[in-house]
């Protein structure tokens, strides 16, 4: 497998915004909220846990349901903060995506798209690493919140309907690999 982190269509070079959430507490509630939506901090070993708990019922659609929700709820943070902002160039709003996957704990992603595909690279991914930590290597990829993020990501950057996205995680941290690639088409 490829690991080219060739730039060859929107990216977040060029870009020089940085992403300011507006974070508050709520002592009388005990909530965290950034940019007026509930935040909820958790820990490798929850991630972990809720991603076995998908796989382990993939004959379900776990998986499935287990990207639909990161896609959805990611989705719809990302397009409101766009808005919020007036963010409207395409380096901005990928810049903004690889940020917030950072704010939020799930490690240190890189965007590539181009007219019908694109690709998407993770240098640190949390549910990888903490998968590892917990049970070690995995035959197969097991970042389903990632798939969702990707497609969130996708649809909020152009304005399409994050499920006309298909991801695919060609390449895995938690398979053995240096990072883990996706490829994005739709």
């Amino acid at each position: 497998m490829s690991t080219t982190t060739k730039k060859n269509g929107y990216t977040s070079l060029g870009s020089k915004i940085t992403y300011d959430p507006e974070q508050k507490f709520d002592n009388k509630k005990m909530r965290h909220y950034s940019d007026g939506k509930t935040f909820v901090l958790h820990c490798h070993h929850y991630a972990t846990l809720f991603t076995q708990l998908a796989c382990d019922a993939e004959d379900m659609g776990g998986t499935t349901l287990l990207a639909e929700a990161g896609r959805e709820t990611f989705g719809e943070v990302l397009s409101d903060y766009y808005q919020k902002h007036d963010i409207k160039e395409l380096p901005d709003r990928i810049a903004i995506a690889e940020q917030y996957f950072s704010f939020v704990g799930m490690g240190k992603i890189e965007f590539n798209f181009a007219k019908n595909d694109g690709f998407a690279i993770m240098e640190k991914s949390h549910v990888d690493e903490g998968w590892k930590k917990k049970w070690g290597n995995n035959e197969t990829p097991i970042n389903w919140m990632g798939v969702g993020y990707i497609q969130a990501v996708w649809g909020s950057v152009f304005g399409k309907d994050p499920a006309k996205c298909t991801v695919k995680e060609t390449q895995s941290i938690v398979c053995g690999a240096s990072n883990s690639r996706f490829s994005i088409s739709w």
